[in-house]
C-alpha cells in the first residue's frame, strides 16, 4: 500500500475539493492512493454492477485516487492486495475465493488494508467466518424495489456527513441475519413504516463502519438499482466510504448504545450565556460573534460520556465546556470548570484536544486521528470523578486529571462556545450516556484490531488464560469494569503470581484485591497494571485467535491499545 509519506507535494496536494452532494465547505485533496473494485459473482449477477464501476471511476477521478476493475480472483495474492489502499466488494454474490485467495485477503485486512461491501457484498461468501465479520451481517430476504426513508443516524463520517437526517429513495432493501450494531457503527437505519417487507423491526440498520483485526470496514446496503449509482446522495456515500477504508478520512466507528440526545435539531433545554449566537438549521448548531457559550441548563451531571460531532470550516476556534456550576458566565464556565479545546494551530496547551491552559493533547496521537478543516469530527469527553479522558474519533488523546481545588469535574453543567466574529464552528448529535458514579459497567473489551479480550473455553478456573479471539458476544468476553478490576465470569483479570516482569502472562483468577488484579486507562488507550506500570500487550503483536495477553513495558504501540466498556 502506497504510505502516506508518498504524499505528492505542491500544487496538486493544495488543491481544495468541495464534498461531493454536500453544498458545504471544501477539503483539501487526499493524498493519492489506489482502489481495487472486485464484482466477480457465483450467484445472481446484478445489472447495475457496470453502473457501480464506471462510479467509482469518475470519483477516483476527481479525488486522487486511482482504479482496478477485475472480476478474476486470482488478484487476490499478497503482492497484488499490497497495491491498493482499499478493496471495493461491488454487488458480489456466493462464493467467489478460494481458501488461499482468502488467507491472502484476510492478511492484507490484518496489515491495516481498506474493505468497502456494496449492497450485495452481503450476500457473499457465507462459509467464510472471517468474511461475515468483516462485513458486519449476511443478507436474509429483500422485498421487492420500492420507496423507503433512510435516516441517517452518524451525520460525522464522511460517507454521511453531506446527507438529510430523513431522505426517501428507491432501491432494493436488504434484510439481514442478524443486527451488526454490537459490533459496529450503525451509520444509517431504514425507516419499515415506510415501506412493505421490512422484518428487522425498530432499529434496522442499513449502512455501518467497523475496524476490524488491523482494518477498516465499510458497508452500505444500497446499490442494486442502475439508477442509484447516478443518485448524488449515494455518490457521496460511496466516495466516503472509500475514504475512510483507505484510511483519508477520520472516524469513530466503535459500536455506540444507551445515549441520550441532548442535541439533534431541538434547542430544548439549552440557554444562550453571553454576546454571540448559534444558528440551528439542519440539525447542525453553527456559532457566531460572541465570547459567549449555548449550555444545557435542562441538568447537570456528574459520572458521563459526552459524545458529539463538530467541524470547522477553516481556522477557527471553539471548546466544550465541562463542570461549570449554573449561572456561570462564559469567561468564569472556564476558571470554575474546564474547557476541551478546538483550535489546532493555537499554542500546546490550547489547541485541539488539550484541556485549555491546563494539559496539552498527546500532540502526535491527536494529529493521527484529526480530520482537517471542512471534515467532521468526533469527540468523547469521558468525565470519572476528577478524571476527564479525551477521544477524538475513537483515539485516546488526552487524559487529565483535576487537581485544582477550585474547580471540580465530579458535577457541573456542558456547554458550547461561541468564541467571536470569523469562528464559525458547528455541531452536531450532542448525546451522553450517564454512568452513574462508579456503577459499574459491563461489555466487550476490544483491541485497536477488532479482537475481544476472551477468557479461554470459557473456564471460570483460577488460571485460565486470557487471550484475543474473534469477538463473539459470549459471557467470556462480557467484562465488567468495576473500580480498578476487571471482571468475567465472576472473576478478576489478574498477571500471574502477581508478577512485575516483561512477558508476565494474564490470565483469570478469584478476585482477591490485589496489585496484580488492578488495571488503569493510560495514554493512548492503554490499559496500566499499577503495580508494574506496565500494559496490558499482546503477546508478540499478534493478532490471531488465541493471542496471550501479557504485561509488557509501555510503548503506545498498536498491541497495547484497548476499548473498554
Amino acid at each position: 500500500m502506497r504510505p502516506l509519506t508518498s504524499k505528492i507535494l505542491g500544487v496538486a496536494a493544495a488543491v481544495l475539493l468541495t464534498l461531493a452532494g454536500t453544498g458545504g465547505p471544501a477539503r483539501a485533496a487526499d493524498a493519492p492512493y489506489d482502489v481495487l473494485v472486485f464484482s466477480k459473482t457465483a450467484a445472481f449477477r446484478h445489472d447495475a454492477i457496470p453502473a457501480g464501476i464506471q462510479l467509482i471511476r469518475e470519483l477516483g477521478a476527481a479525488n486522487s485516487f486511482t482504479v482496478t476493475a477485475t472480476e478474476d480472483a486470482g488478484q487476490f495474492t499478497a503482492a497484488n492486495l499490497a497495491q491498493f489502499e482499499a478493496v471495493v466488494f461491488l454487488n458480489t454474490t456466493g462464493d467467489v475465493l478460494n481458501s488461499t485467495q482468502q488467507t491472502a485477503f484476510e492478511n492484507y485486512i490484518r496489515a491495516g488494508g481498506g474493505y468497502v461491501g456494496v449492497h450485495a457484498a452481503s450476500d457473499t461468501e457465507y462459509d467464510w467466518p472471517f468474511y461475515g465479520e468483516l462485513v458486519g451481517a449476511y443478507f436474509a430476504s429483500h422485498p421487492a424495489i420500492q420507496p423507503a426513508t433512510v435516516r441517517t443516524e452518524n451525520r460525522a463520517h464522511a460517507a454521511t456527513a453531506g446527507l438529510a437526517p430523513a431522505a426517501t429513495r428507491t432501491d432494493e432493501w436488504y434484510n439481514f441475519r442478524t443486527n451488526p450494531r454490537s459490533s459496529a457503527r450503525v451509520l444509517s437505519t431504514l425507516d419499515e413504516s415506510t415501506y412493505s417487507g421490512g422484518t428487522m423491526g425498530g432499529d434496522h440498520p442499513h449502512t455501518w463502519c467497523k475496524t476490524y483485526q488491523g482494518g477498516r470496514s465499510f458497508y452500505a446496503g444500497g446499490g442494486h438499482t442502475q439508477a442509484s449509482y447516478s443518485e448524488a446522495g449515494f455518490r457521496a456515500l460511496i466516495l466516503g466510504g472509500i475514504r475512510y477504508a483507505a484510511n483519508r478520512t477520520k472516524a469513530d466507528c466503535r459500536p455506540e448504545t444507551g445515549y441520550t440526545t441532548l442535541y439533534n435539531g431541538s434547542t430544548t433545554g439549552w440557554s444562550q450565556a453571553g454576546p454571540g449566537s448559534f444558528a440551528n438549521s439542519n440539525a447542525t448548531l453553527t456559532s457566531s460573534g460572541g465570547l459567549g457559550m449555548l449550555w444545557y441548563s435542562a441538568k447537570e451531571f456528574r459520572s458521563y460520556s459526552l459524545k458529539l460531532d463538530w467541524m470547522t470550516p477553516g481556522d477557527d476556534n471553539s471548546g466544550v465546556l465541562l463542570g461549570f456550576p449554573a449561572g456561570s458566565t462564559p469567561d468564569s464556565a472556564q476558571t470554575t470548570g474546564y474547557e476541551v479545546q478546538i483550535d489546532a494551530t493555537d499554542s500546546a496547551d490550547r489547541t485541539t484536544g488539550s484541556v485549555y491552559g491546563s494539559q496539552s493533547a498527546d500532540i502526535a496521537a491527536r494529529d493521527a486521528a484529526l480530520n482537517p478543516p471542512g471534515e467532521w469530527n468526533t469527540y468523547e469527553l469521558l468525565v470519572e470523578g476528577e478524571r476527564l479522558q479525551v477521544l477524538l474519533n475513537g483515539v485516546l488523546i488526552n487524559d487529565f486529571t483535576n487537581t485544582d481545588p477550585a474547580r471540580s469535574l465530579t458535577s457541573g453543567y456542558i456547554g458550547l462556545q461561541n468564541h467571536g466574529t470569523g469562528d464559525d464552528v458547528s455541531f452536531r448529535n450532542v448525546r451522553i450516556k450517564e454512568l452513574g458514579g462508579t456503577t459499574p459497567r459491563t461489555g466487550p473489551i476490544t483491541s485497536a484490531g477488532g479482537k475481544c479480550v476472551d477468557v479461554s473455553g470459557a473456564s471460570s478456573a483460577d488460571g485460565t488464560k486470557i487471550q484475543l479471539w474473534r469477538c463473539t458476544g459470549g459471557a467470556n468476553q462480557q467484562w465488567t469494569v468495576n473500580g480498578s478490576t476487571l471482571r468475567s465470569l465472576g472473576k478478576c483479570m489478574g498477571v500471574a503470581g502477581g508478577s512485575t516482569a516483561n512477558a508476565a502472562p494474564v490470565q483469570l483468577s478469584t478476585c482477591n484485591g490485589s496489585g496484580g488484579q488492578n488495571w488503569a486507562p493510560g495514554t493512548n488507550g492503554s490499559l496500566v497494571n499499577p503495580q508494574s506500570g506496565k500494559c496490558l500487550d499482546a503477546n508478540g503483536a499478534g493478532t490471531a485467535d488465541g493471542t496471550q495477553l501479557i504485561i509488557w513495558t509501555c510503548h503506545g504501540a498498536a498491541n497495547q491499545r484497548w476499548t473498554l466498556p
